[in-house]
């Protein structure tokens, strides 16, 4: 027994010895709960847009919902539900059915509303739980606020590009380009010089931008072959295709590993400790992947967090990636983003490089 407690008493001491272990491990938690609970939390104030059609054969339901009987273009704000449910705030923006399927595809709405000849039709993906839930709210508030049934037809979303699978794949794309990155290359890094091997390769006549720059080639090699296999999968399973240029993908591909490699470089280039490794990694990673849209729209988050989560590299690369394969878009649609990865790549890079622990 006293070998065991001895041994154990090793174990915290090597666990509290280390001050990034701790915030990883007691704050780190914290900070993530306050991040999606800005975006899920029943205090935070919850906002939804809706798409709403307009066409010369509207009827009057929508526009007494709304309180829009002038008929204006503008945006209409209306508030749903009650103490015990929470309150949502909807805004119902005016637009052609280009522009809302528009916004579906971007992640800015998953309901379009259309109200022809008093009859309200529901377009939506089934399968999406948020567009779900709003069909609810709203439908059930229409046929209260009308005092006669809902006589609202629901027409499923199931063409290519408006479907939650089209929304998710290029997010899936975008995460495993920067988890391959930041584990593959980044962990490896710092597992390898944990094992003082790196001071023995250094004491070789090798040169150091070549075994970085080795670990590109692999991960650049690895990458494609991950978008392959899941492209691939996409389209036999969920006959998914891309719609827009396959060397702007390429490209945007390319793009993603240099800023994520330059990233890992960074991320890599002091500590020789695998714990904070792990912390680290997560604190770069786990935000983006929750905050950057790739499994629900970064729109639920507030205003002011949204225009911060846009300069993010895993959402320009998401939202590029969606627009290549849901709306068509080619190297014209996408340069700066692709010259924006590009160049912030390159800068981690040379200053991960310059500040590198070799030993």
């Amino acid at each position: 027994m006293k070998q065991f407690l001895q041994l154990t008493k090793i174990q915290y001491l090597e666990f509290f010895r280390e001050p990034g272990v701790i915030f990883w491990a007691l704050l780190f938690p914290i900070v993530m709960a306050w991040g999606l609970g800005l975006a899920f939390s029943g205090k935070a104030k919850q906002e939804r847009t809706v798409a709403w059609v307009k066409t010369s054969a509207d009827g009057q339901l929508m526009k007494n919902f709304v309180h829009d009987t002038a008929g204006n273009n503008k945006e209409s704000v209306k508030i749903l539900g009650n103490k015990k449910t929470g309150f949502v705030t909807y805004h119902f923006v005016p637009s052609t059915w280009e522009d809302a399927t528009l916004m579906v595809k971007r992640g800015r709405t998953t309901l379009i509303l259309e109200d022809i000849h008093d009859s309200i039709k529901y377009f939506f993906d089934p399968k999406n739980p948020e567009a779900q839930l709003a069909y609810f709210q709203i439908s059930t508030a229409l046929k209260n606020g009308s005092g006669s049934d809902d006589q609202g037809q629901i027409q499923p979303l199931d063409q290519k590009g408006l479907r939650y699978i089209d929304f998710l794949v290029p997010g899936l794309l975008a995460m495993n380009i920067m988890f391959g990155s930041l584990w593959g290359v980044s962990y490896s890094l710092i597992e390898k010089r944990s094992k003082k091997l790196l001071r023995r390769m250094i004491a070789t006549p090798m040169s150091k931008t070549a075994f970085l720059f080795s670990y590109f080639v692999t991960r650049i090699s690895l990458s494609f072959v991950e978008v392959i296999f899941l492209l691939f999968f996409s389209w036999l399973y969920f006959d998914m295709t891309v719609q827009g240029s396959i060397p702007a993908l390429i490209a945007m591909v390319l793009a993603g590993n240099i800023v994520f490699f330059g990233l890992a470089v960074l991320l890599s280039s002091r500590t020789a400790n695998t714990q904070i490794a792990n912390g680290i990694i997560n604190a770069v990673s786990m935000p983006m992947m929750i905050c950057s849209g790739i499994f629900f729209s970064y729109h639920n988050f507030p205003d002011w967090l949204t225009i911060i989560i846009r300069q993010l590299p895993l959402t320009i690369i998401a939202d590029t990636m969606r627009s290549i394969f849901t709306e068509g878009a080619g190297f014209a649609e996408t340069k700066m983003a692709i010259l924006q990865l590009t160049a912030t790549g390159l800068l981690f890079f040379v200053i991960g490089k310059r500040i590198y622990k070799w030993y």
